[in-house]
């Protein structure tokens, strides 16, 4: 017969997990880690006890979590919260194998010797997604020990989120920590000397923005971030910089699409959704249609469309859906864009970019499309019709009608040349916009043509701005 994890030992996996019951203080390893920006607005849920619910933090792989979770702690000995009452468990640990979560915390109260106190606690589960039907006992928990704040983290975004709104409503609350923004990618490397924030003139106001003095040096940076810039590892680690094909592949990709994913919807294809990810990949910010990439695949269309469907909840991908000239969507979609949710995986399946590069245009129009997904209040559109086309437009959320225009380059040329923009001129006068955004190389300045407003600003200090506003400012109505 089959022996069982002895519960002794489980007991002494906990007292290890936990090493600030004996010496009130977080691994050095990670207390040494630079805060990621989303660190205080976590805080500020997670220390929240009034209203009974449990935190879920969601997120891709490598962007974080485990290490926010720790710093999360630290906080807590800092505020002097008993450290007994702290408890953290790597649910993916094989010793918790067939542990349900309340006897999890009933064995972890026994290891920190407080086994009948039910009062005050702060409970963490790391990689929940490994324990099957987390969500019902997750929710169990919270109604049953209203005085204990549980946290729970998962990789397995696809999963967490649709079991999270499932069984949690009312009892769960969402956070979802994104890859890094350029903004984040600069400050936690301590450069932020290198951008000095002005106002900028937008129509009859004056806009928080960002300008870089010493814009090439700052471009080479926002390649940097194009190539590895997506992960917190990456960025302290020559090793995972020189060969982002091995650790950021390895650890990011390949697990989702060949482990993750199958796992979670039975996917018995693998080398197909591997397939399908590698071509969206190598061609992210280009329009798809479910019948092209059925045709280069030959897989049926029904398959396509759930494969996207599993991506996007994976938050690999974004899918970008297209209005007309007129400002309108479709009423069928056949047509969309994909862009990858951080740039640095295309470095991940293929190789690192230089700035002339003829890939470098679509993946800077990818990394700012990645700086605005951070936003939970904003969908993205793009305009396309017969030969015109915009690269994202803003819809007012009361009227539906385009609120503002953003023309994508990763070139000066246009500044000298504002009537060649003539899909961008077409629609501002189609839907009376008097001004609108195009990114540039290097140059920042304003040009008036055929009575609109044409706001130039280089593409990485642009990028810069909208993750640095959305995490001080969540302004609503931004550029």
């Amino acid at each position: 017969m089959l022996k069982s994890v002895a519960i002794s030992q489980v007991l002494e996996r906990m007292r290890f997990e936990n090493p600030w019951w004996k010496n009130n203080q977080v691994d050095p390893y990670f207390q040494n880690m630079p805060h990621r920006a989303y660190f205080t607005p976590f805080c500020k849920i997670a220390l929240e006890r009034k209203v009974q619910r449990a935190l879920v933090l969601m997120g891709p792989r490598r962007v974080g979590k485990t290490v926010m979770l720790y710093h999360f702690v630290q906080k807590l000995l800092d505020e002097k919260i008993n450290p007994k009452r702290v408890l953290f468990i790597t649910v993916e640990n094989p010793i918790y194998n067939n542990i349900g979560l309340e006897e999890l915390f009933a064995n972890g109260r026994e290891a920190a010797g407080a086994k009948d106190d039910l009062k005050d606690w702060f409970v963490i589960f790391d990689e929940i997604q490994y324990l099957k039907g987390w969500d019902v006992h997750l929710k169990s928990l919270v109604e049953s020990y209203r005085q204990t704040k549980f946290i729970v983290s998962g990789s397995a975004a696809a999963a967490l989120q649709y079991k999270s709104k499932e069984s949690g409503a009312g009892r769960f609350t969402d956070f979802m920590l994104p890859p890094l923004t350029f903004y984040e990618f600069i400050t936690m490397q301590n450069l932020g000397h290198m951008v000095k924030s002005t106002l900028l003139p937008w129509g009859k106001n004056r806009v928080d923005f960002y300008e870089a003095p010493d814009i090439r040096q700052f471009n080479k940076l926002f390649i940097d971030y194009i190539n590895y810039g997506g992960y917190p590892e990456a960025i302290f680690s020559e090793t995972v910089r020189n060969n982002p094909e091995r650790f950021i592949r390895n650890d990011v990709v390949d697990k989702v699409l060949l482990r993750d994913l199958p796992g979670l919807y039975g996917i018995s294809d693998v080398q197909e959704l591997n397939s399908l990810f590698t071509t969206i990949a190598y061609n992210s910010a280009q329009e798809f249609s479910l019948e092209t990439l059925s045709k280069q695949s030959g897989s049926p269309k029904n398959t396509i469309k759930k494969y996207l469907e599993y991506l996007e909840a994976a938050f690999l991908i974004k899918i970008v859906r297209r209005i007309d000239q007129g400002g309108k969507r479709f009423q069928r979609d056949n047509f969309f864009k994909i862009y990858l949710t951080n740039p640095s995986l295309r470095s991940a399946l293929f190789s690192p970019l230089q700035a002339t590069d003829e890939a470098i245009g679509p993946m800077a129009e990818t990394a700012i499309y990645a700086q605005w997904m951070h936003r939970s209040n904003f969908t993205p559109y793009y305009a396309r019709w017969g030969n015109g086309e915009v690269d994202m437009v803003r819809l007012n959320s009361k009227n539906l009608k385009p609120f503002w225009a953003l023309e994508i380059k990763w070139s000066d040329r246009y500044v000298n040349k504002p009537a060649e923009l003539k899909s961008l001129i077409k629609f501002c006068h189609e839907n009376d916009l008097k001004q609108a955004l195009i990114t540039t190389l290097h140059l920042q300045q304003i040009v008036e043509q055929d009575g609109i407003e044409f706001n130039f600003l280089p593409a990485s200090a642009y990028a810069y701005t909208i993750g640095a506003n959305t995490l001080t400012n969540h302004k609503e109505n931004e550029y």
